[in-house]
């Protein structure tokens, strides 16, 4: 190649000589016409290969089976490195064709080898973000989230470069380079505190599988109730369930706790708990005429005879009158209405039977007696949930004071008027 370039570099100084160009600027005239000669040439190193070289391989991408290649051209990986074809033809011919000139050669030289850098990197930066959306269509994908360390490769290699860049510029050797790094490494790592936290956290969320996109999360601390849309080196984002987005610091999941709500989505229901607060002194044994009421009752019917013929067993061994409730056994209304409530959520359609079932007492208190529902819906859409938990209640409310019982509330302004007129 350099005696190519030489002949031909002799052969239009002849051509210059002969067109009367005076001896004196006949070097320079020369050098000038072999630059533009240059010029011509790299960008056609450039048009063949950006719209030759790089149109052939999309076609043949084209036609192949995988679909992963398609990801490589629409990235623009090819692409880019067409710009690297004309740098390449300057930084390897300039000393060649203005051999008598070092300064304009190591400029040239020295933003050819910049130019170089830089299209390598956006090269890199595509291939890497190719790499992401092969991956991305990966069943693993679904578990193990990976832009966090893609941008830390994109980070190191842009480092790279960027020291590469300051070493041709400035004159200075790399190893110094890095020997001045290790000096101010402490400033370094306050500097970059957040990415080296957030590398971290990144690697224990993705290794422990804490979370991923689509994950269902809450983080009180920052307002975030919501889907994890991304997680990258330095941020989770999340779209809250009013369609905000609330960003995280990625090393904050790690550091504090938020709930996630996969285990819920993966088991296939959704938990009620809700509890309704009942006036103590509505409470009673029943009576006669209640026993008959209830025994009417579809869902109390053989719990109604099973009890009643237990009680009077056992009051039978103890010589206990039927009527002399305070020495023998006897049913509430209370308790028949907690044995009412497990019997109609039993049999209810939307009540998931495979996992906690409960309807019991909590502790007493100012407010009555909590009688808490626990148990789970077999429809997780939030909008399904709630209408199945709200019906629930609605019938609970309406069927209670068939009971002879009483929801407890405080009172109201009605309270007030009525107790007046009496």
């Amino acid at each position: 190649m350099k005696v190519i370039t030489q002949n031909i570099a002799q052969f239009t100084e002849n051509m210059l000589s002969q067109a009367g160009i005076p001896a004196n600027y006949l070097e320079a005239a020369n050098g000038a016409v072999m630059l533009m000669a240059m010029v011509l040439v790299s960008y056609l190193a450039f048009w063949v290969t950006r719209y030759i070289i790089v149109q052939q391989i999309a076609r043949i991408i084209s036609k192949s089976k995988t679909h992963y290649d398609d990801i490589l051209l629409e990235r623009r990986v090819f692409h880019r490195l067409a710009y690297i074809a004309p740098a390449l033809i300057f930084y390897t011919l300039i000393d060649d064709v203005v051999p008598n000139t070092e300064w304009l050669t190591t400029a040239i030289k020295d933003i050819a080898f910049v130019w170089i850098i830089v299209v390598i990197l956006r090269t890199v930066n595509a291939f890497l973000d190719a790499l992401h959306d092969i991956y991305l269509h990966l069943p693993i994908s679904q578990n193990r989230p990976i832009k966090g360390y893609i941008q830390l490769f994109t980070i190191i290699f842009y480092c790279i470069g960027v020291l590469s860049i300051i070493s041709v510029v400035f004159n200075y050797e790399m190893g110094k380079i890095f020997a001045g790094l290790g000096a101010i490494a402490a400033v370094l790592i306050l500097v970059f505190k957040d990415t080296i936290l957030g590398l971290v956290a990144s690697i224990q969320l993705s290794g422990n599988n804490m979370v991923k996109p689509g994950d269902w999360i809450s983080v009180p601390k920052y307002g975030a109730d919501g889907t994890v849309l991304e997680i990258t080196l330095n941020t989770v984002k999340v779209q809250n369930w009013d369609k905000t987005i609330s960003t995280i610091p990625t090393y904050a999941l790690v550091a504090d706790s938020f709930q996630n709500w996969k285990g819920m989505e993966e088991s296939g229901g959704r938990r009620i708990k809700r509890a309704i607060n009942i006036d103590m002194k509505s409470v009673r044994f029943l009576s006669p005429e209640m026993k008959q009421k209830f025994s009417r009752f579809l869902l109390l019917q053989e719990y109604i005879a099973e009890r009643s013929d237990e009680i009077a067993r056992v009051n039978k061994e103890l010589n206990v009158q039927e009527n002399e409730v305070f020495n023998g056994r006897n049913m509430t209304n209370l308790g028949v209405f907690r044995r009412y409530l497990e019997n109609y959520l039993k049999v209810h359609p939307k009540i998931h039977k495979n996992m906690t079932f409960l309807v019991r007492q909590l502790q007493p208190g100012p407010n009555g007696i909590p009688m808490e529902i626990y148990v789970f819906s077999n429809d997780q859409a939030w909008a399904n949930y709630e209408s199945i938990q709200a019906d629930i209640f609605d019938h609970i409310l309406a069927i209670i004071p068939e009971f002879g019982l009483r929801v407890f509330q405080n009172p109201t302004g009605e309270d007030f008027a009525q107790l007046a007129k009496n």
